[in-house]
């Protein structure tokens, strides 16, 4: 629990959840570095230890992780309020934005100047998650077993394509397994006796606030469905929305470059809410803007609406077929943070759990260095044998900013994004 001198009001979160909405580029690397710096090394609301305790959690649950994380964060701050706020406004932003992309792009097709714009972010967004890699690896890989896992992951992803879930089963095994032979203090994890203080003492899981969580999330999770199942239909496409995207919700382990092809398969070829040149399109939208990546599903809600608006005004029917796709896709978040939380804190002094989510971080590290490949691949070699030059002086330029001179990251994107229009106009 952040001590008394850098605990924030319940107003300066809000001012800081509301911000961090709207500048969260960069997928769930990219969000992560961002709440890393913002939360640890800027405001050190919350320190090192629990922020990287609360990250391993929410890689092990289903569902978007870098949502979780800022629930979790909120919560440990303001506890429900504060993880309602967070969870929130973390993604309500890149909600707004990406219905209005949406329109445009059911009612006019392509718009230079807003594919210029995210031409500039993308090279921010490469820098960001890089960044990310070495902030994060300075403290996760404290010793040469953590150094082995992080670059067995990164192999495991990036050469053999292996399934996220099943490095995270494996890391945690070994660090499991590993510290029965040797403390995993060292990781700056958990074992000393201040991992134990703080939020535990405040918050005690108990049955009955299991019960209570439980049937609060549930109730607000599928009111909407069932409301549009009584009025529209339990066949029609909003209701079949937000059944389908529930059960996604409880399958999406791995992040959404995991679930997606599922989504995409289903959404295309099953229910006929939009076609793969769409999906593609879709995804595009949701990679360069603010918000977890798999909002991508509230384009795919909104194309349903508008494809088969069942008697409604095709923009009413993509509204809340938008609407009740991503409802059900991020209420359960709360839920699983809700739930969890309290035990995982609760067990911070654990050593084996210590020693599991130990060896997730290094892991974590790895994932994140192949997505900041996979980034850098795209942004600056976006065809074969094509180098994007404008994108590696963006992308260098955006690094030694924040790397080497400390500027923080609002003004890196703005600015990015800014040259991004003016390089798009000049050629």
């Amino acid at each position: 629990m952040p001590s008394a001198e850098s605990q924030p009001s319940f107003r300066e979160a809000l001012r800081f959840w509301l911000r961090l909405g709207f500048i969260s580029f960069g997928g769930p690397a990219g969000q992560i570095a961002i709440m890393h710096t913002e939360l640890v090394d800027r405001k050190k609301w919350i320190d090192d230890q629990q922020f990287l305790h609360a990250l391993n959690f929410c890689m092990l649950l289903p569902g978007p992780e870098a949502t979780q994380l800022a629930i979790y964060c909120g919560w440990l701050l303001h506890r429900a309020r504060g993880g309602i706020v967070a969870g929130v406004l973390f993604v309500l932003p890149g909600v707004a934005v990406l219905w209005a992309l949406s329109f445009v792009y059911v009612a006019f097709g392509h718009v230079a100047w807003i594919s210029a714009v995210f031409y500039g972010l993308k090279p921010a967004v490469t820098a960001i998650v890089a960044a990310a890699v070495i902030r994060i690896g300075r403290r996760a890989l404290k010793r040469a077993a953590m150094w082995a896992i992080a670059a067995a992951a990164f192999v495991a992803i990036y050469f053999f394509r292996a399934p996220f879930p099943a490095i995270v089963v494996a890391a945690g095994a070994i660090g499991i397994v590993g510290a029965k032979w040797r403390p995993l203090s060292s990781t700056g994890l958990v074992n000393d006796e201040s991992a134990k203080q703080g939020s535990v003492k405040t918050m005690r899981p108990t049955f009955a606030r299991a019960i209570k969580v439980t049937g609060v999330c549930v109730v607000l999770w599928f009111t909407p469905i069932v409301i549009a199942g009584f009025a529209h239909g339990w066949n029609g496409t909003l209701a079949r929305e937000g059944f389908f995207f529930s059960k996604a919700a409880m399958v999406t382990f791995g992040g959404a470059y995991a679930v997606l092809p599922y989504v995409g398969q289903q959404a295309v070829e099953n229910y006929h809410w939009l076609t793969a040149p769409q999906m593609l399109d879709g995804l595009g939208l949701a990679e360069t803007t603010p918000g977890p990546l798999i909002m991508v599903v509230q384009f795919v809600g909104f194309l349903g609406g508008w494809n088969h608006p069942g008697g409604l005004n095709a923009l009413v029917a993509a509204t809340l077929g938008s609407a009740i796709t991503t409802w059900a896709t991020f209420v359960p978040c709360f839920l699983w943070i809700f739930l969890g939380a309290p035990h995982i804190e609760q067990l911070r002094g654990n050593a084996r759990l210590g020693g599991a989510l130990a060896a997730v971080t290094a892991a974590v590290v790895g994932v994140i260095l192949n997505l900041a490949v996979w980034f850098g691949r795209q942004t600056f070699f976006p065809v074969l044998g094509v180098v994007d030059w404008f994108a590696i002086a963006a992308g260098t330029a955006a690094f030694a900013a924040m790397q080497w001179r400390n500027v923080g990251i609002v003004p890196v994107v703005v600015a990015s994004g800014a040259l991004g229009l003016v390089w798009r106009i000049m050629l």
